[in-house]
């Protein structure tokens, strides 16, 4: 249990940010998700669009550090290297 304000403060930020990179996560795992049912239905415009909501969903998880910089671009790389495939 945290004694100290600072503490408690800490505590209670770090609460919110669990739940705002929890939601964040869970919109970039959506995204990711919808482009792979794309590329696999076969309809290549469908899969682009969803290629670009995800990468977008990946860069901007990136960028408020809720994923990494190198994981978000090996899964943009890979979702590109699908989408190019079709």
């Amino acid at each position: 249990m945290a004694n100290l304000r600072s503490s408690k403060t800490r505590v209670g930020h770090n609460k919110k940010r669990e739940v705002i990179n929890k939601t964040r996560l869970t919109a970039v795992r959506t995204a990711i998700k919808k482009a792979r049912m794309a590329i696999e239905s076969g309809d290549k415009e469908a899969a682009m669009k969803a290629f670009q909501a995800a990468e977008s969903a990946l860069a901007r998880a990136a960028g408020k550090g809720t994923i990494k910089a190198g994981t978000a671009s090996r899964k943009t790389s890979r979702l590109a290297q699908a989408v190019k495939k079709m």
